[in-house]
């Protein structure tokens, strides 16, 4: 497991973790995500759909979801950060 920098947003805080197997990412969880009042409902369904996307994507190339530019934000750099640390 590979955990990224916890990126400051201006909703909270953002920290992805990723598990890497052959190269690949099999799984992404965002360990930290902005919440309270709306954040956490943002937080709610961003989130899981980050995860899919960077699963999918294998990269932080991955599209921001709509009404959640801030944490797509600091979910894709956390994601690159630990992508550096698996030398990808």
């Amino acid at each position: 497991m590979l955990t990224g920098s916890a990126v400051q947003t201006d909703y909270g805080p953002v920290q992805v973790r990723i598990t890497v197997s052959g190269g690949k990412i099999t799984q992404a969880e965002a360990l930290q995500q902005p919440s309270g009042g709306r954040s956490t409902q943002i937080s709610g369904t961003a989130i899981p759909q980050l995860n899919q996307n960077a699963v999918a994507a294998g990269s932080a190339d991955i599209d921001a979801v709509s009404g959640a530019t801030y944490t797509s934000g600091g979910y894709k750099e956390s994601l690159q950060s630990a992508l550096d640390q698996a030398g990808g």
